[in-house]
């Protein structure tokens, strides 16, 4: 390995807070809450987790029931959004991400949105349907919104994404299906325009789904006017191999790829986050940060989850450790060691063709 070439930088390493984690980790007393976000995100006391996806409303790992911000009796709809709030976030979501913003003030948040709220779509359900296109303005305000009342608590996010999986739309499971000339449309012609507007500079990132489909992000990023609010592409692992990466780095080398959902384990694990960085991610985020022993809160049933890196047994509200949780660390700390973030894609053999510097986290 070669150290004195560089490639992508790396934005950041973590996992997420999505409703699951944060509901068992209020379950805990004071002190042990503390003691176990200090653990995941302090740079120090921690392994130092720096970059945590949240959810715009409810995912599927939730204690339920799903909501979105502006959830309205069935066959009504709200088009000035007169009804739109986050104060349910505050029983237990709020809290977790502002003591986990003050344990590492560098800590970054990308959110992610499940559903737009059922009035928008075309079956009025959760889970399922499409974006209505006369909602595409409302759906849009609706994540200005968002992240200008997530700025008023104090919450700055970094970067948004459009769809959590945007090709999966199962009716039980919070979801909305979108092609990728819709999201090109909607970024296009109603969601950049607005956030230029409005002086927003959270990043735009697309896609958000499997390595199979590299065509999604590229539809997108082929349209001028779209790629121009367009900061990168995000990718999942269920599906396909992370050489569909180096595919889409190669038509479109100036727009970051990163990494945002899928849980590795054991050492075929750390070889699978070596393969994310090989193939131009700067970034990588595991899926569920803590669960308890029977695999709840999960309120849609939808899908069992495999250990998280921390599980918490409910009778004794003790969290138990797991090995990952460790070798995840081994790479957020590396990461982190001045002098040596720049020789982390050289030592992982990120790329043989790159030029862009990597340096300390951005």
């Amino acid at each position: 390995m070669d150290d004195t070439i560089s490639h992508q930088s790396v934005l950041g390493l973590g996992s997420s807070l999505e409703h699951s984690t944060c509901y068992n980790l209020s379950l805990l007393s004071a002190d042990q809450r503390e003691r176990v976000i200090e653990s995941l995100v302090h740079p120090d006391r921690g392994i130092g987790m720096n970059l945590m996806r949240i959810c715009i409303g409810t995912s599927d790992f939730a204690p339920g029931p799903f909501y979105t911000y502006d959830d309205i009796p069935a066959g009504e709809e709200d088009p000035r959004l007169d009804h739109f709030s986050v104060d349910r976030d505050r029983a237990y979501v709020l809290p977790i991400l502002k003591a986990a913003q003050r344990l590492n003030p560098q800590l970054r948040f990308f959110a992610s949105p499940w559903t737009p709220p059922p009035w928008m779509k075309t079956n009025g359900q959760y889970g399922g349907g499409f974006l209505r296109p006369e909602c595409y303005p409302q759906f849009a305000e609706y994540l200005a919104r968002f992240i200008e009342a997530y700025r008023r608590e104090g919450i700055e996010i970094h970067a948004l994404t459009l769809q959590n999986e945007p090709e999966f739309g199962p009716e039980p499971y919070p979801s909305c299906l979108w092609t990728a000339e819709q999201q090109r449309d909607f970024i296009r012609d109603h969601l950049g325009p607005l956030f230029r507007a409005r002086g927003i500079k959270t990043l735009i990132w697309v896609f958000d789904h499997n390595f199979n489909h590299p065509d999604f992000p590229s539809t997108i990023l082929r349209d001028p006017m779209a790629a121009h609010h367009v900061d990168g592409s995000e990718f999942h692992l269920y599906e396909d191999r992370p050489e569909a990466m180096s595919k889409l780095h190669r038509e479109f080398p100036t727009k970051s790829i990163y990494f945002t959902e899928g849980s590795v384990y054991g050492a075929n694990g750390a070889t699978e986050i070596i393969s994310y960085f090989r193939n131009w991610s700067r970034s990588y985020n595991a899926w569920v940060t803590m669960i308890d022993q029977h695999g709840e809160p999960n309120v849609s049933g939808f899908h069992d989850c495999d250990p998280t890196i921390i599980v918490l047994d409910r009778d004794t509200l003790e969290p138990d450790y797991r090995a990952d949780y460790y070798i995840y660390g081994q790479f957020m700390k590396f990461e982190k060691v001045p002098g040596r973030a720049k020789a982390l894609s050289a030592k992982l053999g990120v790329a043989r063709h790159g030029s862009r510097l990597s340096g300390r986290l951005a």
